[in-house]
């Protein structure tokens, strides 16, 4: 009887912590637009507002990968994009103004492009522990309107009070980030 009360406090105390991790989302899709006809994008630099100065081209590999892998576009390789920024003398990790936008949405032939700011990457020490978190903002522009079609802001992080109390390791930053940004990216597939 012992044994059925601890196996059921564990149950109930691991759908109170949401699995453990600490996660949270938002995310607005425009819905005069239908996204299912943005086939082609183009993942430009992101803006980096945090201290870990490669952040933002590991948080770009990743959301390529999962852009790829989750079916919602076409990409055009960043290694082009970044070169016809340099030859447009776009600035990366700045703000684009309308004219270069719809300039470097020509020269790419994309319908849309993928842009986004890391605004934490940090790693929480609790004792001897350590738990990577990070947040996030991605958002889909129109290439020739330049408006928003989807965006969405989350926060993530593996550190949890049931992962502490039972000394379960935390997941690396990689699979903070890789989750993360797969679990922004899903609700625009789901609006495709």
């Amino acid at each position: 009887m012992r044994r059925i009360s601890i196996v059921i406090v564990l149950c109930l105390a691991a759908g109170l912590a949401g699995c453990g991790l600490s996660r949270s989302h938002v995310s607005y899709n425009r819905e005069d637009v239908d996204l299912g006809l943005v086939n082609r994008v183009a993942v430009l630099p992101f803006i980096n507002n945090t201290k870990d100065r490669f952040a933002a081209e590991r948080v770009r590999d990743v959301a390529i990968t999962q852009i790829l892998a989750l079916g919602i576009a076409d990409v055009v390789d960043k290694g082009i994009v970044d070169s016809v920024m340099r030859e447009e003398a776009i600035e990366p990790n700045r703000p684009i103004d309308l004219i270069n936008l719809k300039r470097l949405g020509q020269r790419l032939n994309v319908q849309a492009f993928l842009l986004g700011t890391i605004d934490d990457a940090t790693e929480i020490r609790r004792g001897s522990l350590s738990f990577p978190e990070l947040a996030l903002t991605l958002r889909l522009v129109d290439s020739k309107a330049s408006i928003i079609l989807w965006q969405a802001s989350g926060r993530r992080t593996t550190e949890s009070w049931l992962g502490r109390l039972f000394g379960i390791a935390p997941g690396d930053s990689f699979h903070n980030t890789l989750y993360l940004t797969r679990d922004l990216l899903s609700t625009m597939a789901s609006a495709k």
